[in-house]
């Protein structure tokens, strides 16, 4: 009866419909059979086909898919998987041309010389087969069929000047991969459709490109095999490819197969190259739009009658050649290939001794190498299968668990989840042959979840690296021409469409890069229709914040929260700098001066609150004349002068004016005249701002943390930095000016011209080891000169004392108020003023008063229990002494030795002439006078015994030195008594 079925060939070039045609007819039938090129292909069919007949009379098979219902009338299976003896009414294959390709078309070729119906066949394919098919297929009747659109050859374009609706194939999965980047980059994205991918991947990727989230699709040459899509344009990356076994040029007729694919139906469509593929000869693309070609001479075949007594003998009979002039014995196939190299082996030699054993290995063989592993490492994995079903007659359960196990993994990116599907598809194989299991129905569903939850995920990853969903989405809007839908949420996040496109900060919109340049415009001027209210609603809650939501960087930014919404600009005069509004010119105008009148008040505010004193000073009109303009200077300096630069305004003010200034919080210090309100943080760091606007800065030195008496002085810093900031510069550091003056009030008791040593009190305001004083020392004019001695052992027990040893209270406490040194110390240096009164027979000049006040040095009375010998910041006791309650140790190897630094004055500047206490010398730039012996002409002061002799430091005090006393009761009073006795 098939012999005498009604064979009728369709042919004609793509688009005209051959597949459609197909599947009306088989459904005119009971029964019937369709074999497709593709699995991709075949479940598309298949979803046709369930889709007008239901689910219950419809078959899938494929390599690795098999759905085969109790009451199946209609089998749609991939030409391999075509079952034969099936006897069914209707056969039809498609895309019967590739009975020429090279891999695959000895198969092509068994099917159209063997598979019939018994009413009806139907081969489908290019009209390049009318030659052979009428040679080989006695009797059969040919349809022309003609391509429903034109296909128009436009030449080479860029990927980035694309039209929408077009497909851009590759050959390689880099090829592929490397476009669909550029792509999302420029266009938002783009599907991808390759054959490697499982129909569960495709599909959701065809999807992507069917509804529109993206107008481009990147594919190899898989879309050529009848997939119908709505593409406009079909355009070539390249024109040759690897056929597994060479780089070879496309045929005309191949490029035709897959440029066809443009137009969709009555719809014309267009093809060309792109990339750095060459334009295609004249001569080709004429062709291809006229669907000439030349016709196919050789058919592509293998000997289907195989023989299975030995395993050699199956061999020959696969390698058999034909003496049909139109088929030519193809190359040799992967299943012969593996079939040699099993054969080969010794145990497998051994166990295919009869016909059943040789045809299950020849089974085994079939399995396709989804892998692309080597031949030999495929093999190995043949071997292990067809040793267990020769031995077991089946595949156990464990080793093949183990195998799914392995690859049922979802983590990892595109290329590895690409390498588990393909693995997992060779499993999936296996379940599908009959016998090869024991449960054949729990391990086809369980590799089919596998292969489902690896499609999901590499549809997933491909989605996210190559289609930006926001940029798609959005275009598809723009596309249908409908007013865009806009938001701005509470954290200020712009979304049009429910797709984030960027970011309102402040009053700045910060648009997201990843738009394309060609979407960019239109996707802010949509973001504007949210944004115009927005505006105004943040300028009304802006102008009615308070101060404490508003801050300035030390750059000089304002700042609203988190967002800069403005910047400080230099004014007319340092205390009234000017602001400059961040707002978006599509706020208004009014927006914009909303914000800078509030910013405006803000600093205003600022500056009024933390330089109170300053302005008030300024304001005083009590202040007249000198101290007046004196005042003015202060304002200039913002509240931190340096002495050096007023020292002749400072000398010709008189005890009035002085006062008046010293009402406002003025002190005048030996180094520097300063507000001491001014140098709290706040202040300074708000100085340092205006003082870097004021000269112009680019970039505006940091204010240093608070809390620090020193700091590490910056040789790169502007000129004045350190001043502004509440430093001096003295040496590697910088001190802060006012524990500078308190320093200063320390130093002028102490013998400046014989040499002293620094103090617990010197060291503890500082903060510095012993060495650092001494640089710091340096820095400040004092020459240092570094000792070593036997160090004194420090009192082991504390001897009770006596009530006449208490302090007397009419000693000064350390918190004592001093005078304003501006009317204490000369211009020439340090001198010594003691704190309490002179005695009564030899007061202290008023010319030595009013050279101490210059100076700006307060001074400080340290009594004799207060001053000791330091080492590294640790009062030691005088080296002469022998400590209370400690007898001399006889069994000490040897003396420990400390490091001291004695300190004189260095000078700046040219020496003061006369060194009379009223000689002010060179405005503070001369050398200060140390503390000298009481000689009874005017402003001495008593002084401390040099017990130790030597270049001692002499220290004065108003009250005379403690007596030395012994407890009788003390264990080590005989030792310390017999000590005294032998000096």
């Amino acid at each position: 009866m098939a012999g005498q079925a009604r064979v009728t060939a369709v042919l004609g070039p793509t688009n005209t419909g051959k597949t459609h045609y197909a599947i009306e007819r088989m459904l005119a039938h009971r029964t019937g059979v369709i074999g497709l090129p593709l699995r991709l292909l075949a479940r598309e069919v298949y979803d046709r086909i369930v889709a007008l007949r239901g689910p219950s009379v419809v078959a899938l098979v494929t390599g690795e898919e098999r759905i085969v219902p109790d009451r199946t009338q209609y089998w749609v299976c991939t030409t391999e998987a075509m079952p034969e003896g099936l006897l069914a009414d209707f056969v039809a294959l498609d895309e019967i041309q590739l009975c020429a390709d090279p891999e695959r078309g000895h198969v092509f070729t068994d099917r159209l010389l063997r598979a019939r119906g018994t009413h009806e066949t139907l081969l489908l394919g290019a009209d390049t087969m009318r030659g052979a098919i009428a040679a080989q297929v006695p009797g059969v009747n040919f349809i022309r069929r003609e391509r429903f659109s034109d296909l128009t050859y436009i030449g080479q374009k860029k990927i980035s000047r694309m039209p929408r609706r077009s497909a851009i194939v590759g050959f390689s999965v880099d090829q592929v991969y490397a476009i669909a980047e550029l792509l999302r980059r420029q266009k938002g994205g783009a599907a991808v459709v390759m054959g490697a991918l499982s129909p569960r991947t495709r599909n959701a990727q065809v999807a992507l490109y069917q509804n529109g989230d993206v107008d481009y699709l990147v594919a190899t040459d898989a879309i050529g095999m009848g997939l119908n899509l709505d593409i406009d344009h079909v355009a070539f990356s390249s024109v040759s490819k690897f056929d597994g076994r060479r780089m070879r040029y496309l045929m005309p007729n191949e490029l035709a197969q897959i440029a066809g694919r443009a137009g969709r139906y009555t719809r014309d469509g267009t093809f060309g190259v792109t990339g750095e593929a060459p334009p295609l000869d004249e001569g080709v693309a004429e062709a291809i739009q006229n669907h000439r070609f030349a016709p196919i001479r050789k058919l592509q075949w293998r000997n289907s009658r195989l023989d299975f007594g030995t395993a050699d003998r199956l061999i020959a009979s696969l390698e058999e050649r034909t003496e049909d002039e139109w088929l030519t014995r193809g190359r040799e196939a992967d299943d012969l290939m593996a079939l040699k190299l099993l054969s080969s082996v010794d145990g497998i030699r051994a166990r295919t001794t009869d016909p059943k054993s040789v045809k299950l290995l020849w089974d085994v063989c079939r399995i396709p190498d989804f892998r692309g592993i080597s031949h030999a490492e495929h093999a190995g994995l043949l071997e292990k299968i067809f040793g267990y079903l020769h031995e077991f007659g089946r595949v156990p359960d464990d080793w093949l668990s183990a195998q799914v196990r392995r690859i049922d993994r979802t983590d990892g990116e595109i290329d590895a989840l690409s390498k588990r599907l393909a693995y997992i598809r060779t499993w999936t194989y296996v379940a599908q042959r009959a016998g090869w299991l024991d449960d054949e129905s729990h391990w086809r569903g369980a590799t089919r979840a596998v292969e489902d939850r690896l499609s999901d995920a590499l549809h997933e990853r491909l989605t996210q690296r190559f289609v930006d969903r926001r940029t798609s989405v959005l275009l598809r809007r723009l596309k249908q021409k409908e007013s865009l839908v806009a938001e701005v949420n509470d954290k200020g996040e712009v979304t049009v469409e429910d797709q984030f496109i960027g970011r309102l900060e402040g009053f700045r919109f910060s648009q997201d890069k990843a738009a394309s340049p060609d979407e960019a415009k239109t996707l802010r001027q949509a973001s504007l229709q949210a944004l115009k209210p927005e505006f105004h609603l943040r300028a009304d809650r802006f102008y009615n914040s308070p101060d404490t939501e508003i801050d300035f960087t030390d750059q000089g930014g304002l700042m609203w929260g988190e967002h800069a919404i403005g910047k400080l600009v230099a004014g007319s005069e340092p205390l009234k700098p000017e602001v400059q509004a961040f707002v978006d010119e599509e706020a208004g105008h009014d927006v914009a001066q909303k914000v800078q009148r509030r910013l405006q008040h803000f600093v205003d505010r600022k500056i009024a609150t933390l330089f109170e004193p300053l302005l008030a000073m300024s304001r005083d009109e009590a202040l007249t004349g000198l101290a007046r303009g004196f005042a003015f200077r202060m304002v200039e300096s913002m509240g931190v002068l340096p002495r050096d630069q007023v020292a002749q305004d400072v000398k010709e003010l008189d005890q009035d004016a002085r006062g008046a200034l010293r009402k406002h919080g003025i002190r005048f210090g030996q180094f520097t005249i300063f507000m001491p309100l001014l140098l709290k943080p706040a202040p300074t760091r708000l100085r340092l701002v205006l003082w870097s606007l004021a000269q112009n800065l680019q970039e505006f030195p940091e204010s240093p943390p608070p809390g620090l008496v020193t700091i590490p002085s910056d040789a790169s810093a502007p000129e004045a930095y350190h001043t502004m900031a509440g430093y001096r510069k003295a040496g590697d550091r910088a001190i802060r000016i006012d524990m500078l003056e308190r320093l200063a009030d320390m130093l002028r008791s102490e013998d400046s011209r014989g040499g002293f040593e620094a103090t617990a009190d010197m060291l503890s305001i500082t903060g510095m080891t012993l060495d650092q004083f001494a640089a710091l020392m340096e820095g400040l004019g004092y020459k240092a000169e570094k000792g070593e001695r036997q160090k004194v052992k420090p009192v082991t027990e504390v001897v009770p004392e006596a009530e006449g040893d208490a302090p007397s209270e009419d000693a000064p406490a350390d918190d004592t108020p001093v005078m304003d040194v501006a009317d204490a110390a000369p211009a020439g240096g340090i001198v010594e003023t003691p704190e309490a009164p002179a005695p009564a027979e030899d007061p202290a000049p008023a010319a030595e008063v009013e050279a101490v006040a210059d100076e700006g040095i307060a001074p400080v009375d340290e009594t004799a229990d207060n001053v000791a010998k330091v080492d590294d910041g640790i009062p030691q006791a005088p080296e002469e002494e022998t400590p209370q309650g400690v007898a001399p140790d006889a069994d000490v190897a040897g003396p420990e030795i400390e490091t001291f630094y004695t300190f004189t004055w260095g000078g700046f500047g040219r020496r003061r002439e006369g060194g009379g206490a009223g000689n002010r010398g060179n405005k503070g730039q001369g050398k200060p006078r140390g503390g000298k012996p009481n000689t009874g002409k005017g402003g001495g002061k008593g002084k401390r015994p040099n017990k130790g002799g030597g270049n001692q430091s002499r220290t004065y005090e108003a009250r005379p030195p403690k007596k030395d006393k012994i407890d009788p009761d003390n264990p080590f009073a005989a030792a310390l008594m017999g000590l005294k006795d032998k000096q």
